[in-house]
């Protein structure tokens, strides 16, 4: 079914928002709770970012896209991928399923894969969705650059409340000299201590992207490898598995195991759904959202 030009879609990157509501509305050690005593304030974090994220963009659409469990094919091919991480904060844990049922409630589709993260979900709607309708990701994670396209925005959520940095084409070479295939690759050199898998050692995004604004990508450079400064060939030689593997770990999966009909994530609040849901969890605080 083809969509209006004017139509767009908003692929949320649901774990992103949770964490940063979590820790926004818990840093004075205060958690907000029901009645019952369970633990909101990730929630309504979660809210609150998303329904200003939809209020500021205006999608047509919206998506909410989930990681489900720590073990993946990334953490299968390299184990100590994501293994510097913590286990979440305790008042966190009951939040994961919450979430999702209020989500639920604004008839926001929740979509998730086990083995696969929710960058793959978005990576693979969006370049389904893009070929129908305007894309837009909100998301705090710049990994996601990778997924601009012509059709494909990246919104990053910046410090404070409603703060953005809007990616498409033309700002990503702005501001980083790169091409989306290019992030991928500034990976695979640079590492990714959040993720913690390490690239080369000893090359940092300064170098990694002088390299690749002269070589194109990591197969030019290994094409070139004579021609590099002595330091940074060694470097490069002495991490020739953990670059192609780090690059692999950096790479969004553009085929994940997931399909969602644009029809079925029309952003049309029912106002009453909502309300009844907010009632049922009992915490009164959540209407000031709507």
């Amino acid at each position: 079914m083809s969509q209006p030009s004017s139509s767009s879609v908003l692929l949320v990157d649901g774990m992103a928002l949770l964490f940063r509501g979590f820790y926004a509305t818990s840093s004075s050690g205060y958690i907000m709770r029901t009645t019952s005593g369970t633990p909101i304030n990730a929630v309504y974090g979660f809210l609150r970012y998303m329904l200003d994220a939809i209020q500021t963009f205006k999608p047509t659409h919206v998506v909410c896209c989930w990681d489900m469990g720590s073990k993946t094919f990334r953490s299968e091919k390299f184990e100590a991928y994501k293994a510097n991480r913590g286990d979440a904060p305790e008042e966190l844990i009951p939040q994961f399923d919450l979430v999702k049922e209020v989500t639920e409630s604004f008839n926001i589709p929740n979509v998730g894969v086990s083995g696969y993260e929710a960058d793959d979900c978005i990576g693979t709607l969006a370049r389904t969705y893009s070929t129908q309708t305007k894309v837009q990701i909100l998301t705090g994670d710049h990994d996601m650059l990778q997924l601009v396209n012509e059709n494909t925005e990246v919104i990053i959520m910046k410090k404070g409340h409603s703060n953005y940095m809007v990616y498409n084409l033309e700002t990503l070479m702005d501001e980083k000299s790169l091409t989306p295939p290019q992030i991928i690759d500034l990976k695979g050199l640079t590492g990714d201590t959040a993720d913690n898998y390490p690239g080369v050692k000893g090359i940092g995004e300064k170098t990694a992207t002088k390299l690749l604004i002269e070589y194109q990508d990591i197969d030019g450079i290994l094409e070139n490898l004579a021609s590099l400064p002595k330091g940074v060939r060694a470097k490069i030689e002495a991490e020739l598995d953990m670059l192609h593997l780090s690059r692999d770990l950096a790479r969004i999966r553009l085929d994940a195991p997931v399909a969602c009909a644009l029809e079925d994530c029309e952003w049309a609040m029912d106002r009453d759904k909502v309300v009844q849901k907010f009632e049922e969890i009992d915490y009164k605080g959540l209407m000031r959202l709507i």
